[in-house]
């Protein structure tokens, strides 16, 4: 399965695609949407769609997960957060893809081993889950960390037997 991670920002938004077959992971690609802060918020959140409707025409996942919004010590940030997120949501969910949704503590723990890693602990596990992979940034590795977490979940829920 191919799964597209997503790291949901208005200034930067990470994005990485694995291919994740049982327990065995491979990187796709990886990289960083970027919009330009003096555009006005409604043709920053249309680059950011436009640019992720072209990257899952690319790759085709079958899957994505996004990273939950965290609050802000600024309200103002939180908010344009929370509109970026909801693009990123709205992308995956209209290639009709199921889309995971992952607190970034949960995370962490998955990719690590402890919920308060620091972003070069998640770099470096990524680094090391998937070798070879050069990673376009620090919101390149987080997307890329939230698709291995979800690789991780659909491995277990498929090991468990439904009722």
């Amino acid at each position: 399965m191919i799964i597209l991670g997503l790291d949901p920002g208005l200034g930067t938004t990470g994005w990485g695609v694995i291919a994740a077959d049982g327990n065995r992971l491979s990187h796709i690609a990886n990289g960083q949407i970027k919009t330009d802060s003096a555009m006005p918020l409604a043709s920053r959140l249309l680059v950011l769609d436009l640019a992720l409707a072209d990257l899952i025409l690319e790759h085709q996942p079958g899957g994505a997960a996004v990273e939950e919004v965290f609050v802000n010590v600024n309200p103002q940030s939180t908010l344009k957060l929370g509109q970026a997120r909801g693009v990123v949501l709205l992308a995956a969910s209209r290639s009709g893809m199921e889309v995971g949704e992952y607190a970034a503590r949960l995370v962490k723990k998955s990719v690590v081993g402890v919920g308060n890693a620091s972003k070069d602990q998640v770099h470096a596990m990524v680094s090391r889950l998937l070798p070879g992979a050069k990673v376009a940034g620090p919101d390149a590795s987080d997307a890329l960390a939230v698709a291995i977490t979800h690789a991780h979940h659909l491995a277990s829920a498929r090991r468990i037997p439904s009722r």
